[in-house]
């Protein structure tokens, strides 16, 4: 705690603010930003006189070092972004069409749950003190369905954040599975990779695209539970164990499909962490890589 007197204006404001006490004084510029900033502010009315005997007026800190935007963030892989960076003590904004999810734990709770359309968002509400924002988005259909969410969604996103200013974007993209090229051309891909562009070119020095393959863990559909857990975290032992044998096979066409990874939601989640809070952590990830920066995260 820090108890000094207001001058008429501060120059340098002190690095580290917890709690100080002010005495009576008109209201100073940097003041002003405390309280935008989301500082707890309350002071005497402008005009006070300068005096020894009034009493201190407190100025409360509660300002956390990041805030990230989820888009997708109540889906499977969204969630499960929000309860880790919620864990590291990350403040968090979801933005999803279905708001507020079901899920259990008191961490739902720290998450501000915003329903809506990344196609008709109120971004300056969404934005508004973001350090970082995180696309889950994307999913199957028609063609134009799936160049519509993977890729037009994802990069309104992106465009959004950049003009808003916000310093860093996280795409979760896909692993391509060395499938051949008329494969690729499909919108599910093809929409994926537009985003990818769009990202790698908007943030060069900062922008994180996440290629995982398939991603297990405990996905709810519908209010049903579905263990993938049971069959991917086998299969990634398995695959892990057996890797010096595989990996020749690895150049095969469409050899993926059964080669590659798979890889927990958790981990997924923690390499994000790693995102937000690593400024050197930019560019395309591998699964591997994802699992590295996840390993980061856990030690």
């Amino acid at each position: 705690m820090a108890s000094f007197l207001c001058l008429p204006a501060i120059s340098t404001p002190p690095s580290s603010l917890a709690r100080a006490s002010f005495r009576g004084r008109p209201i100073t510029h940097f003041q002003n930003r405390l309280c935008r900033i989301g500082v707890k502010c309350s002071y005497a009315e402008a005009g006070v006189v300068d005096d020894l005997k009034s009493a201190p007026i407190d100025v409360v800190a509660d300002v956390k070092s990041e805030r990230v935007v989820v888009l997708g963030g109540s889906g499977f892989v969204g969630s499960a972004i929000c309860k880790a960076a919620v864990t590291k003590g990350i403040e968090v904004v979801s933005l999803s069409r279905s708001g507020r999810p079901t899920y259990p734990g008191s961490w739902v709770d720290q998450v501000t749950w915003i329903s809506g359309d990344v196609f008709y968002a109120n971004w300056d509400e969404v934005l508004v003190g973001a350090t970082a924002v995180v696309s889950t988005l994307g999913g199957f259909g028609s063609e134009e369905q799936m160049q519509r969410i993977n890729g037009e969604a994802n990069v309104v996103a992106v465009g959004s954040a950049k003009d808003f200013g916000i310093p860093k974007f996280i795409l979760i993209s896909v692993h391509d599975y060395n499938l051949p090229s008329f494969l690729l051309s499909s919108g599910y891909f093809t929409g994926k990779r537009k985003a990818e562009s769009e990202v790698l070119s908007k943030y060069p020095n900062s922008g994180v695209v996440l290629r995982p393959g398939f991603i297990y863990g405990k996905r709810k559909v519908d209010g049903f539970e579905i263990p993938l857990d049971l069959i991917g975290e086998p299969l990634e032992r398995i695959l892990g164990a057996t890797e010096s044998f595989t990996k020749p096979l690895s150049s095969l066409p469409a050899s993926d499909l059964l080669l590659a990874p798979p890889v927990s939601v958790d981990d997924v989640a923690l390499a994000v962490i790693n995102g937000i809070t690593d400024d050197d952590f930019f560019g395309i990830f591998t699964i591997e890589q994802i699992k590295e920066a996840a390993a980061k995260v856990k030690a």
